[in-house]
């Protein structure tokens, strides 16, 4: 297997050199074996997706976050949401409490995926995008984690649960009658 290597603050770090993931996302791989691998469930990195992309368009209109970027992030954030980028999200539902891993794992995902959509490649040292300065801009993973959770429990409610119980309650009535 082919690596590249990623720095971050607590130093360099070898990624598999075709995931669209980082230093942060590769420690917590190497260090969080435990239960499935990618068993973080796809409606919170969906939510996180819907997340990223309002914070990348507010982070615009309040002028910290130039326009190129922000529509950058939303594309990316675009094939979150129609599950092209499914394979990149490897970590296990158990990690720390604040999901700071799950929260780095999208930014970095969105960051490089971006850099590639630009024309970048995995490999180059400096990125277009940075995970945290700018797809992190202006947020902490203790805000994000629980809000990317609020989404999907919200998003399951009103797509699968509501919808579920309706249908229950209708096929009840018609075979009372």
């Amino acid at each position: 297997m082919d690596y590249r290597i990623e720095k971050d603050t607590m130093g360099e770090v070898k990624v598999p050199a075709d995931k669209y993931w980082g230093a942060q996302t590769q420690r917590s791989v190497e260090n969080f074996k435990i239960g499935e691998p990618g068993s973080m469930p796809k409606e919170i990195i969906v939510a996180f997706g819907y997340l990223k992309k309002a914070a990348a368009i507010t982070n615009n209109e309040a002028g910290v976050l130039p326009k190129n970027k922000s529509v950058l992030i939303g594309k990316v954030c675009d094939e979150i949401l129609k599950g092209q980028l499914d394979d990149y999200f490897p970590l296990v539902v158990w990690q720390t409490g604040s999901g700071t891993q799950s929260n780095m794992n999208v930014n970095e995902v969105i960051a490089y995926r971006g850099h590639v959509l630009k024309g970048g490649k995995l490999t180059n040292k400096e990125k277009f995008l940075h995970p945290n300065d700018d797809v992190n801009k202006s947020q902490s993973s203790n805000d994000t984690f629980p809000t990317a959770m609020h989404i999907a429990a919200y998003k399951i409610l009103v797509e699968t649960t509501i919808p579920g119980i309706k249908k229950l309650r209708d096929t009840l009535a018609k075979k009372s009658k």
